[in-house]
């Protein structure tokens, strides 16, 4: 059983706390045991602009550090009743299923970042860092999702790095192999990072997991979520070493269309599937959801997003109300 609670982040706090993330949001975040987030954003009209600034780096950016967040994980999977939403032809597409895992606390992004002067010419520096505590704990979590997600499919992990360059990639390569054998069962392959964005658009069926940097995963997951065709068929979830994980869509709020009924609600509810999976470790029950998609959609169910030019769609209700349909069958 599960108990349920909910709290105010982002537009709608500061609408009625003046902050975007509430000291009672963050107390509620520290007690549960995961966190099933709505996506950010806020209104488009320039009046209300000045209360919404800033949402995104206050809300879900917090978040994600008051819990500690480490790895964050973003499937990509092209469902066969869409074959016209992927952009790459079928013959190259082949069956799209896999995940990416991109470590969130080290790399470039937390290194030092400095302008100077050099020889009277403007210069700069970004610092790429590594220790292997951070590579050892994002690794693990890489051959875990992939033992979870092995239904129909051999467990593989592919570590991208740059390895024949970087020190920090070095690092990251030694450091996977010495976790791969607590997951002897799961297969492991190297490969660097200009080779995986090539093999990811020449031949994507080859991947399950891919495992790497903070840098090169913010890359290579925005070239993967092309692949559906629509940002309303990705979830994504961020994990942190203790257990906790924060589950949303990988979209944005939308505020032109809202009020609408016309968003896709599959984001949202696939993510709430891998929170089952990752934070509770109910694999059944996250592949029940995951299937229900894939029947509605078989049936035609389709959102203003992935209808065909001309095609009748569902209102995001309808399409919620397809999905338990095909749940309960």
């Amino acid at each position: 059983s599960f108990e349920i609670t909910t709290g105010l982040i982002g537009g709608e706090a500061f609408d009625h706390t003046g902050e975007h993330f509430p000291q009672a949001t963050k107390e509620l975040c520290a007690q549960t045991d995961a966190i099933l987030f709505g996506s950010v954003g806020g209104p488009l009209s320039e009046s209300s602009l000045p209360k919404w600034k800033n949402c995104e780096t206050n809300s879900i950016l917090a978040v994600r550090k008051a819990c500690g967040l480490h790895a964050n994980l973003r499937p990509t999977r092209v469902y066969p009743e869409l074959p016209e939403s992927c952009p790459l032809k079928s013959s190259v597409a082949g069956t799209i299923d896999l995940l990416i895992v991109r470590e969130l606390q080290g790399d470039i992004y937390f290194g030092e970042h400095s302008f100077f002067a050099q020889n009277g010419k403007r210069a700069a520096r970004d610092v790429a860092e590594y220790n292997e505590d951070q590579i050892a704990s994002v690794a693990r979590v890489a051959f875990e999702a992939a033992l979870s997600r092995s239904q129909g499919m051999s467990p593989k992990v592919t570590s991208v790095d740059k390895a024949n360059v970087l020190h920090t990639s070095k690092l990251w390569r030694e450091v996977v192999r010495e976790v791969h054998r607590e997951y002897k069962e799961v297969e492991l392959e190297d490969m660097l990072v200009d080779n995986c964005a090539l093999q990811l658009v020449k031949a994507p069926s080859q991947f399950n997991v891919i495992v790497t940097s903070n840098l090169f995963g913010d890359i290579l997951s925005d070239l993967a979520a092309a692949f559906p065709g629509s940002l309303g068929l990705t979830p994504s979830a961020s994990l942190s070493p203790s257990g906790v994980g924060l589950y949303e869509p990988s979209g944005g709020s939308a505020p032109d269309i809202a009020g609408k009924g016309v968003a896709n609600p599959i984001a949202q509810i696939l993510s709430l599937g891998m929170m089952l999976r990752f934070s509770f470790g109910m694999n059944n029950a996250a592949h029940a959801i995951e299937s229900a998609v894939k029947k509605a959609l078989a049936k035609g169910a389709r959102t203003q997003d992935i209808a065909g030019h001309g095609e009748k769609y569902l209102s995001t209700v309808e399409m919620g109300n397809k999905i338990l349909e095909a749940l309960g069958e």
